[in-house]
C-alpha cells in the first residue's frame, strides 16, 4: 500500500495533469463555426478514430521540448491503432489480446481514447467499463486518466457537454452524468457479480497484467489464468461485451501467453520494428532512434520488451563465464579467423548479419572483433575490409603502412564463409568492394557438412566454461561485440531470436581448433598390454 506521502503526490500530479488538458485543449484558439459546421465535425470524428485522437487529445499526441515545453509536432496515430480501435468498435463481442511493444500507447488507446470514442458515438456503444490493472492502486491511476479527460477536457465538454462525475478515481469508481459506470479493479480481485443496477459490464480491459515476479511461479501464472477466464470474464453479461487484453510478451510462461493461446481470442501482434529495422510506428521514432535503444537496453531486453521474444540466459552459456582480458601482443597469436555468416536476405525473420574475428594464443581462444547487426551485405562487406586493413597494420612491425601494400602482405587472417552463402550476389558484394580498394579479400568456403546447430554450438560451450575463451577487454562497450554476447547467453535450443552470432562463433572456433590440433602421443593398435609384456 503506498503511503500517506505517496498518495498526496500522486494525486497533486494528477491536479497537474489535469490544469495541462484544459490549457491545452482550450477551443478559444480554435475557428469558429456555425451549429451546422459544429455538428458536422462532430459527426466526422465519431466515424474517423484518428482524426477524433487528434482533435480531442492533442496533449498525448503532441511531441513537446522537454525544456521549454513548446509543441515540436503531432504524433499521429500509427495503423495498428485505428486498425484496432475499428475492430473494437465493430464488435460488440469480442475476446482479443493486443500485443504491442512497450511505448505503444497500448493503455492511452484501450483505457482512455476507444473508451471514450465508443461513449461518445451517436448511439452509445460502452455503459459499464471496468479497468485491470496489476494492483488495485495500479488500476485506480488508470482509471483516474479517464476520469480527468470526462473532467477537464474543454472540447470534450463543449461537444457533449458537462461530464462531472458522481464518486472519485480514487475510490476506484466513479459514473458519469449520463449514467456511464466506471470501476477500477486489481488482479486476483472477486469481480464475481459486478453489476450497476441492472447493467453489467460491456467493457473490460486488463492492462499489463504480468510482471517478472510473476512470471517466474508457473503455479501463480495458471491460477491468474483461470482467475482471468472464470472470474472475470465471467463478469460479463454470458460473455457478452468487449474483453480486452492488453500488454507485452514477457514471458511464454504468462497470464497473457495463456489467453493468446486460448481458442477463439483475437490476437493482434504488434512488433516494434519490421524485418528491416524500420518502426512500425514511424510517426513516433527513427530507425536510428529505434538502433540507439536497442543497443542501450541489449539484445535480451530488446526482444523481450519491444520485439515479443522473451529469452531466458543461461540455458547453455552463463554470463559468469565470460572473461575480459587485456589482449596479448598481435605476434603472440598463432592463427586469425574470421567468420561471417551473412544470413539469407530473403529470410522472413531477416537474422542478423554476423562476421566474428577470432585468434589462438597457446591453448586459448581470443574473440576479438564483432560484426552483429541487421544490415545490408555492403555493409558487412565494408567492416570485413576495413578489418583487413586493421589486422594488416597491426601484423607490420616496421615502416610506414600503404595502402598499396596489402595486396603483397602475407597475414595469418582466414576469412571464411558458409559454402552455402558463397552465392554470386555476396561475391559480386565482395568484389566490388575490392575493385574500390585495389585489392580481393581471400575468402575460403566452409564446406564441412554440419551437423545439428544447436548440437554444434552446444558442444563448443565447455570451452567458456572451463576458461579456455577470452575476450579482448578494449571491445567491452562496443555495440556489436555486446550484441554478440546477448546472442551467446540467450542461445537455446529451439530459441525464435537471432543465433547468427554464436553460430559464427562455432565456424570460426573450429577451424582454429582443427588447425592448430597436436597429436601429444603415438596411438597403438593391437592386443591390450598385460602385466607381462609392459616391459
Amino acid at each position: 500500500m503506498p503511503t500517506i506521502a505517496e498518495i498526496k503526490k500522486i494525486q497533486e500530479e494528477w491536479r497537474e495533469h489535469c490544469r495541462q488538458i484544459q490549457s491545452i485543449t482550450d477551443t478559444k484558439s480554435l475557428q469558429r463555426e456555425t451549429a451546422t459546421q459544429k455538428e458536422q465535425r462532430i459527426h466526422r470524428l465519431q466515424r474517423d478514430y484518428a482524426a477524433f485522437c487528434e482533435y480531442y487529445f492533442p496533449h498525448f499526441l503532441t511531441l513537446r521540448d522537454k525544456v521549454t515545453g513548446e509543441a515540436i509536432r503531432t504524433i499521429h496515430n500509427a495503423p495498428f491503432h485505428n486498425a484496432a480501435a475499428k475492430l473494437v468498435k465493430n464488435s460488440a463481442n469480442l475476446k482479443a489480446v493486443f500485443k504491442w511493444p512497450r511505448g505503444h500507447a497500448k493503455s492511452t488507446h484501450f483505457d482512455i481514447f476507444m473508451p471514450l470514442w465508443l461513449m461518445f458515438q451517436p448511439k452509445r456503444l460502452i455503459n459499464f467499463m471496468v479497468i485491470v490493472g496489476k494492483s488495485e492502486d495500479s488500476a485506480d491511476r488508470l482509471l483516474g486518466d479517464i476520469q480527468a479527460e470526462l473532467q477537464y477536457n474543454k472540447r470534450i465538454i463543449a461537444d457533449f457537454g458537462k461530464q462531472m462525475s458522481i464518486g472519485n478515481w480514487t475510490d476506484g469508481e466513479f459514473t458519469t452524468k449520463d449514467g456511464v459506470y466506471f470501476l477500477a479493479c486489481g488482479r486476483g480481485q472477486s469481480p464475481r457479480g459486478l453489476r450497476k443496477r441492472e447493467s453489467r459490464p460491456d467493457y473490460i480491459v486488463i492492462d499489463d497484467l504480468d510482471d517478472d515476479e510473476l512470471c517466474r511461479n508457473e503455479r501463480r501464472v495458471r491460477e491468474l489464468t483461470d482467475w482471468v477466464k472464470e472470474a472475470l470474464f465471467g463478469a460479463l453479461d454470458v460473455g457478452r461485451g468487449r474483453f480486452l487484453m492488453v500488454g507485452n510478451l514477457i514471458s511464454k510462461t504468462s497470464v497473457l501467453a495463456n489467453i493468446c493461446a486460448t481458442k477463439g481470442v483475437h490476437v493482434s501482434t504488434v512488433y516494434a520494428v519490421d524485418n528491416e529495422g524500420n518502426p512500425v510506428w514511424k510517426e513516433k521514432w527513427t530507425k536510428e532512434e529505434a538502433r540507439e535503444y536497442m543497443e542501450f537496453v541489449g539484445y535480451r531486453a530488446w526482444n523481450k520488451e519491444m520485439m515479443h521474444n522473451p529469452i531466458v540466459e543461461g540455458t547453455v552459456f552463463r554470463q559468469e563465464w565470460i572473461k575480459w582480458a587485456k589482449r596479448p601482443a598481435w605476434k603472440q597469436f598463432s592463427e586469425f579467423v574470421l567468420y561471417i555468416d551473412p544470413s539469407w536476405k530473403s529470410k522472413k525473420t531477416n537474422d542478423t548479419k554476423a562476421a566474428k574475428l577470432w585468434a589462438k594464443c597457446g591453448t586459448n581462444l581470443w574473440h576479438l572483433r564483432a560484426f552483429v547487426r541487421k544490415a545490408s551485405v555492403a555493409e558487412l562487406v565494408r567492416w570485413c575490409y576495413d578489418r583487413y586493413e586493421e589486422y594488416c597494420l597491426a601484423s607490420i612491425t616496421a615502416g610506414v603502412f600503404r595502402t598499396s601494400d596489402i595486396a603483397s602482405v602475407s597475414l595469418p587472417v582466414r576469412f571464411v564463409m558458409e559454402a552455402s552463402f558463397m552465392q554470386d550476389i555476396l561475391l559480386d558484394e565482395f568484389t566490388t568492394e575490392g575493385n574500390l580498394r585495389g585489392y580481393q579479400l581471400p575468402i575460403t568456403g566452409d564446406t564441412r557438412k554440419k551437423p545439428d546447430k544447436f548440437q554444434r554450438i552446444e558442444a563448443i560451450s565447455p570451452l567458456w566454461e572451463r576458461g579456455f575463451v577470452f575476450y579482448d577487454q578494449a571491445q567491452k562497450e562496443d555495440p556489436d561485440m555486446q550484441a554478440g554476447l546477448e546472442q551467446l547467453l540467450a542461445f537455446e535450443k529451439g530459441m525464435s531470436g537471432n543465433d547468427d552470432a554464436p553460430d559464427a562463433d562455432e565456424g570460426a572456433i573450429w577451424i582454429l581448433q582443427r588447425n592448430t590440433r597436436q597429436q601429444t602421443y603415438a596411438p597403438r593398435f593391437g592386443k591390450r598390454p598385460t602385466s607381462k609384456n609392459i616391459w
